[in-house]
């Protein structure tokens, strides 16, 4: 009986410290600049940000009459320095308009990811997380930062 629970315990440190890495890999900081999500989610993105988004804030994404653009510039200009994190839980508790916070984190996360690919980001392999925590570690910076 012992040996089961030792077993038992090894197996679930094992999983939680390879699912922490992997989380802590995630959440360290970088920027959109680093493939933070993937074509194939932008891709969803762009149908979703059709049926939810599209009517208040433009088909490109330029804004409308009383909805700030989510692409170019100005968009740009009120989001550097702050994180993909910042701007999802905006958009959750926020958007649609009309019912806000209806959207599930999977929708709102492939949403961000074709606002991020509209902007210019470039995509990666591995999907935008629709973890908070994650996303929080995650900056939205207008140029590209210079490795060190």
């Amino acid at each position: 009986m012992k040996g089961k629970i030792t077993t038992a315990a090894v197996v679930a440190v094992a999983a939680f410290t390879a699912g922490y890495s992997t989380l802590r890999a995630q959440a360290a900081a970088h920027s959109v600049w680093d493939g933070v999500y993937t074509a194939d989610q932008a891709k969803r993105g762009q149908g979703l940000y059709n049926q939810h988004c599209a009517h208040c804030h433009g088909d490109t994404l330029a804004g409308g009459e009383m909805a700030p653009p989510l692409a170019g510039a100005n968009f740009l200009s009120n989001w550097t320095g702050l994180s993909v994190g910042d701007l999802f839980e905006r958009t959750r508790i926020s958007m649609p308009q009309d019912k806000p916070g209806k959207l599930s984190r999977e929708v709102n996360a492939d949403v961000l990811a074709y606002i991020i690919s509209m902007n210019q980001f470039p995509a990666g392999q591995t999907e935008l997380p629709k973890a908070a925590e994650i996303l929080n570690g995650i900056m939205i910076e207008a140029s590209k930062p210079e490795k060190k």
